[in-house]
């Protein structure tokens, strides 16, 4: 199995904004997890001068690529264009990382091989299953996040314990047939409708234990507002499919 990992083109997408402190570092711990893989910087004109910075590194290792983007527009928008270039380029395997650390790249190998071992199409890096943690979050924010993941399980159906979670693995051609196009979602909606995307497609996702870290340097996207945003539509987008379901419609 071992050396059907290793037969796989990685991607590893890295979406960037005022990430100057981070980034080398990050690039640096995925590499040493896995030398073999390659890393899209996906940065949306960092103000602080990450894009200059990862266009430095590029230069420097040809496993480093460099995807530049207009302005800010969220998490969701510079994934689709990280995913975009992935299938473009078709890599077998395409990663969602976030650039702060709180993704452990030292997670990664578990994720590969599970995707490899257990012949998946999509691998959660899953902070709920057991195995999984999280390190450095207050309580009312580990509470939020397991309180959302349960509603979102209630809303939608999906027996995901970790849906809203961002790291993760896609093989590239189920990606596919998720239809990218139709997402319209960002940030942390994003990440529930794909897994919910995912699982309707019928595809084999698989979670995989990991522990979630908060990032040492540089601010949080992340907000109440934003969670809440995401359960609203979470909830519209459940109680939509259900009542098809229910009046007969695929």
């Amino acid at each position: 199995m071992e050396n059907a990992a290793k037969d796989l083109s990685v991607l590893v997408i890295i979406p960037t904004y005022n990430e100057a402190e981070n980034l080398e570092k990050i690039i640096t711990r995925v590499h040493a997890a896995n030398a073999d893989v390659h890393v899209l910087v996906a940065d949306d004109n960092s103000p602080d001068g990450t894009g200059k910075l990862a266009d430095a590194l590029a230069e420097k290792d040809e496993r480093v690529k460099v995807l530049h983007r207009a302005g800010k527009e969220g998490l969701g928008k510079a994934y689709l264009a990280g995913f975009a270039w992935g299938i473009e380029h078709e890599y077998d395997v395409i990663c969602e990382m976030d650039a702060d650390g709180s993704h452990r790249p030292e997670d990664f190998p578990a994720l590969l091989a599970a995707l490899v071992e257990q012949d998946a199409d999509l691998v959660l890096g899953s902070r709920y299953v057991s195995g999984g943690k999280t390190v450095g979050w207050p309580k009312h924010r580990e509470l939020l996040s397991k309180s959302g993941n349960t509603w979102v399980r209630l809303v939608t159906g999906m027996k995901l314990a970790d849906a809203t979670g961002g790291y993760r693995l896609f093989r590239r051609e189920p990606l596919v047939k998720i239809d990218l196009d139709t997402v319209a979602s960002a940030g942390y909606t994003f990440q529930v409708d794909l897994a919910w995307r995912a699982v309707r497609a019928g595809l084999k996702v698989v979670e995989v234990p990991i522990t979630f870290v908060e990032r040492e340097l540089g601010a949080s996207k992340m907000s109440t507002a934003i969670v809440a945003e995401a359960l609203w539509r979470t909830t519209v987008w459940g109680t939509s499919y259900r009542l098809g379901r229910l009046i007969g419609k695929k």
